[in-house]
This record gives structure tokens, C-alpha cells and sequence, in this order.
């Protein structure tokens, strides 16, 4: 995957000012293997090939002569023609990036066969957030048991599998290793391909499962607990990212806030303070819009948090004593006012640089029809309805995914381990020598 940066005075680049004259950097933040075709094409210099993938291995033994190797353009045009119908592909996809176990088995039309989870809520609870080491524990429990169940809800056994895609990054590394080493084990037994995944790319490339009509080029914001990233999509691994959150992300704010506030974080923090929100009054308390000053399309939400706790510590609210269901009914008002007002001015954040990201990704690419939510925070209907507003004023449809595809699943993993494994960007199965407790990075 290529990323473009864009420097942030670009944002005030007049229009038709060529991308590359406002890029910084090329970032080459995810580069999946070139795939045979291309590096033969490109004269890049591949890999040697090792002919693991069972459809190779059909292809040699149906050679006319099986004295004579063929070319890597001659496996290329039999592979063209031997290849499955993508409804045919199927996928295992494995996330483990942060707190959620999870996997699905997607076919290569979109059809969702199955997902499966194990959620880490009662960590969550205990620990105040997510504690690293225990997460990693939790995966390596919960694992095996999850992908099978996976595989079980499908019908389908690892030998009808096509390839199998696991998360590689960006997350804790702890936690990503149990995927990476589930992944490779399977792929390693059944002679089967891998697909490393961008996990903030699967939040974005979901949206295409959900809608078929979906294409590029389009804009995206993706919002979740660790990451804010305005992006603007021009093809499959083609990222043009507008901006970024310099500090904390709007989903650390909603959960810091949600256990400043005593609420009960099992099902999360930024459900639990959404629905409290409901009952208070946004124009309460006057919390400034962070950045106002700054013409770009970056983001910080550190400078909220410090005055949502200063409010509760203002009205000598006892959140960390008396958990809300234990709170007075005057309690409860203002900690529900806390939090009306504290989503209003985070929600108002993100209205401001995506409007801003817009005029700038339209001024690049014209045609561009789609505004892409996705991530965690996406499934938090105030800010769909607010940013559905961004996309109307600017003549674009928003397109998300429902709520269940918004947080970390397998879904995501595998869809987006199709979309790059029917162009061939994939890597070679294990050897099978690998050591099963092979340290990756």
C-alpha cells in the first residue's frame, strides 16, 4: 500500500495543483509482495518462485512438457485461465490488532459466511482500558477456539480455503503476533497464500463490501480509538491521507471521558457516553472547539479531555465513588450535560476538518461521489447523522457500514484480503520447515 502525505499549507493549494507538487513524502507504509505478474512486467526483480499454492502446483503437473520449467509469463497466462470465479475464492480473515478476538470466512463475492468474536470486555473493565500484555494473553486463548468456530458457522473445513488474510498492523504488537502466528500455521499446513492487512485500510475497503456501487476514487474518515485519518482513496493501495490526529483520537476522548463520567464501559465508552448524551443538554457547558486556528485537516482531542474532567471536578461530582446507576437523579443530569456537551464540540472537531478535507480532495479529484465513515466511533449515530450533513451540503453520499462492521472484525480483514488477492498481491505460503513459535515482526 502506498500513501501519499500531504503537507498541511497544501490545504490552501489552489485548485488543479497537481497531488505530487503537494506531497511530502511517498510512504510505502504497507507494501504487499509484488505479485508474479507484476515483477515479471516491471522487470522488478521477484522473489524466487516456489510453487506452494496448490493452483500453481495444478498447473505444473498439467504442463505439456514437464521437462521444461514454464516462464513466470507463461504461469502467469495459465493461472488467468484456471482461476476460479471470484464467488469461488474463499477467505479466512484473522484480526487481533488491539482487545476483540475475531474471524470470518468472506467469499470472493462479498458473501459473508460466517464471523466469529471474543471480546475482551471484562479486561476492559478491570484494567480501566486496554493493558497489553493481558490483551495478549486473551488472544492466545481465545484463538483457536474462535477461528474454528468460524470455519464451523461457514460449513467449511481450512482445505476449501483460498488464502488466508490476518491483520498486520497498525495495533498492539503483542496482540497482532497471535493473529500473525495463527495465520501462518494455517497457511503453512494447507500450502495456502497470506494476506498481510492494513488494518486502517479494512476499515476503509469495508464500505465496498457493503456497497457494491462504492469505486474510486472516494474520501474517507476513519475514526476509532487510536486513529483519526482523513484519506483520499484513488485505487486499491493508492492513499492520498489529508490528515491525521497529532495527539490522542476522538475514540481515546470518548472513552477517557465515559470512565471520568463513572459510566459502565462493558459494552464500550463511546456507546455507554453516547447514550447518556441523549439526556443532557449540548449547549450546557461551553467547551472550545480544538484547532480552530489551524487551516488544515489534522485533528487533536488531548485539549478536550483536560476541561471535560475539569467540569466534573467543578461540580464536585463523585464519578470514581458512585458509578452512574448509583447516582442522584440531579447527579445524573449533570453528568449527562458533561457528556451532551463534550460530543457536541468532539463531533463539531471532526464537521470542521472533514468539510475542509472535502473542498480539498474535490479540488484534486472532481469526480469524486462517496464520503466514506468508518471505524469504531462510525457507529455512533450522532456523528453518522452530523457528517451526513457534511456530505449532503457538498453534493457526496455518505457510505458506512452497519455498526457490526464499524468495529474490529474479521469481516473487514478478509474482504480486504480479497480485494488484494484477486490482483495477485499476496504472499507465498510458510515453508514447511517453519518453526510453529518463529518470532515475527
Amino acid at each position: 500500500m502506498h500513501l501519499i502525505v500531504l503537507p498541511a499549507e497544501a490545504a490552501g493549494s489552489p485548485a488543479g495543483t497537481p497531488p505530487g507538487k503537494m506531497a511530502s513524502t511517498l510512504l510505502p507504509t504497507l507494501l504487499p509482495p509484488v505479485s508474479r505478474a507484476a515483477a515479471f512486467l516491471l522487470r522488478t526483480p521477484p522473489k524466487p518462485f516456489r510453487y506452494h499454492h496448490s493452483l500453481f502446483r495444478s498447473l505444473l503437473a498439467s504442463a505439456s512438457s514437464p521437462s521444461t520449467s514454464p516462464t513466470p509469463r507463461a504461469l502467469v497466462t495459465m493461472a488467468c485461465a484456471a482461476i476460479p470465479t471470484r464467488r469461488d475464492l474463499l477467505m479466512l480473515g484473522i484480526e487481533t490488532s488491539c482487545d476483540d478476538t475475531a474471524a470470518a470466512v468472506v467469499r470472493g463475492d462479498g458473501e459473508i459466511l460466517s464471523q466469529a468474536i471474543a471480546s475482551q470486555s471484562d479486561l476492559l473493565v478491570k484494567w480501566g482500558g486496554v493493558a497489553p500484555k493481558m490483551a495478549e494473553e486473551a488472544h492466545a486463548l481465545a484463538i483457536d477456539q474462535v477461528v474454528q468456530k468460524a470455519l464451523d458457522d461457514a460449513n467449511v473445513s481450512e482445505s476449501d480455503l483460498s488464502a488466508v488474510a490476518v491483520t498486520i498492523g497498525p495495533g498492539l504488537s503483542l496482540c497482532l503476533r497471535v493473529g500473525v502466528h495463527k495465520a501462518r500455521k494455517i497457511a503453512k499446513v494447507f500450502g495456502l497464500p497470506i494476506v498481510g492487512v492494513h488494518h486502517m485500510e479494512a476499515h476503509a475497503l469495508v464500505s465496498r463490501l457493503v456497497n457494491k456501487d462504492l469505486d474510486y476514487p472516494f474520501l474517507a474518515l476513519l475514526i476509532s480509538g487510536g486513529h483519526n485519518l482523513l484519506v483520499l482513496a484513488q485505487n486499491l493501495g493508492e492513499y492520498v491521507q489529508l490528515g491525521t490526529t497529532i495527539d490522542d483520537a476522538i475514540g481515546e476522548a470518548y472513552d477517557k471521558s465515559a470512565r471520568w463520567l463513572g459510566l459502565d464501559i462493558q459494552k464500550g465508552g463511546g456507546p455507554a457516553l453516547e447514550e447518556l448524551a441523549l439526556e443532557g443538554d449540548p449547549n450546557s457547558i461551553n467547551f472550545t472547539v480544538p484547532m480552530r486556528q489551524h487551516k488544515d485537516c489534522n485533528f487533536s482531542y488531548a485539549g478536550l479531555k483536560t476541561p471535560v474532567r475539569l467540569a466534573i471536578e467543578s461540580r464536585n461530582l463523585c464519578t470514581d465513588d458512585i458509578p452512574i446507576s448509583s447516582a442522584t437523579e440531579e447527579d445524573r443530569q449533570l453528568r449527562a450535560n458533561i457528556a451532551a456537551s463534550f460530543q457536541r464540540i468532539a463531533v463539531l472537531h471532526l464537521e470542521d476538518r472533514c468539510q475542509r478535507a472535502v473542498e480539498w480532495a474535490l479540488k484534486m479529484r472532481p469526480s469524486i461521489k462517496n464520503f466514506v465513515v468508518s471505524g469504531g466511533v462510525a457507529s455512533n449515530q450522532y456523528v453518522r447523522t452530523r457528517l451526513n450533513h457534511i456530505a449532503e451540503k457538498n453534493g457526496l453520499q455518505l457510505v458506512s457500514p452497519p455498526p457490526s462492521l464499524c468495529t474490529d472484525n474479521g469481516v473487514m480483514i478478509a474482504w480486504t484480503g480479497i480485494e488484494h488477492f484477486v490482483p495477485g498481491r499476496f504472499e507465498d505460503p510458510p515453508p514447511a520447515d517453519e518453526p510453529d513459535d518463529m518470532q515475527v515482526t
